[in-house]
């Protein structure tokens, strides 16, 4: 049983950029959420995920093969490239002392998850958040949440529970190119700028993802060294990017050790281009 929780908005920046939402232009404060520009940590949280949790459906054949007649060497791999960050406690606590400022996390990936343990996560996420949570509708604006005393945007891949609870929106579109190299990464996310972005949040991912075969080759390395070296290549296109309505802007863009250089201002510089328009 697994699941993975992303977090986009505030919760892991620091320093200066602790509460960049309410110290954007006030000319911002009226602009929808999807057409602002937003810094996001891909798979901020992966819960539920030991030695004995199954390989995920989603990777590959030879990796689910592997994982049933070499479980004792493939899952300690898996485990290794899945890091715990944050738990959903913390964020609420964050909130707590940041009230102006506003979190999306996206839920997904539930492999294993039965109706009852669905419906268990969401009480938990009730419990946790309670009020925060924005009730699915329109995208709001910085201003209308304020104004409601609402912090958290919650996606939920799962269609069938988000039916039953309001509080939850439907699974935001992830921008994953599933790339080692980050050039061929960037050719992906041009390729699906030129295709035209989702209507609401979406999210564009410069995260870049370790296959079996580039595990099995560099046993001993993890997805922080080989991505801390790629960072300079893929900030360039994180420059140049632009948010807004058009069909080729972008919205919440997410990465891995999003600390580690400027990401987050260079993401959050971003929105100063609307003022511009």
């Amino acid at each position: 049983m697994g699941g993975q929780v992303s977090a986009s908005g505030n919760f892991q920046s620091c320093g200066i950029n602790a509460d960049w939402m309410s110290a954007l232009c006030p000319l911002l404060w009226d602009v929808p959420l999807h057409h602002l520009s937003i810094p996001g940590s891909h798979d901020t949280m992966t819960y539920c995920l030991d030695k004995k949790s199954p390989i995920a459906q989603s990777q590959s054949r030879l990796l689910q093969l592997l994982g049933k007649v070499l479980p004792c060497i493939t899952r300690p791999f898996v485990l290794k490239w899945s890091t715990t960050q944050d738990t959903l406690k913390e964020i609420s606590e964050w909130l707590e002392s940041h009230p102006q400022e506003v979190v999306i996390l996206a839920c997904r990936d539930f492999d294993g998850l039965t109706d009852n343990l669905h419906e268990y996560l969401v009480a938990c996420i009730n419990n946790i958040f309670g009020d925060m949570l924005c009730p699915r509708g329109e995208v709001p604006t910085l201003n209308q949440l304020w104004t409601r005393g609402q912090q958290v945007i919650l996606s939920y891949e799962e269609a069938s529970v988000v039916s039953r609870h309001r509080e939850l929106w439907p699974g935001i579109p992830y921008w994953w190119g599933d790339q080692v190299k980050p050039q061929e990464l960037i050719h992906y996310l041009e390729h699906m700028k030129r295709c035209g972005r989702p209507g609401g949040l979406f999210v564009a991912g410069i995260n870049l993802t370790e296959n079996l075969t580039y595990i099995l080759v560099h046993p001993s390395e993890s997805l922080e060294k080989m991505t801390l070296p790629n960072l300079p290549y893929l900030r360039v296109w994180v420059r140049e990017q632009c948010p807004g309505p058009g069909v080729r802007c972008t919205n919440i863009i997410a990465g891995d050790f999003i600390g580690a250089d400027t990401f987050v201002s260079d993401v959050i510089r971003l929105n100063d281009k609307l003022l511009r328009c």
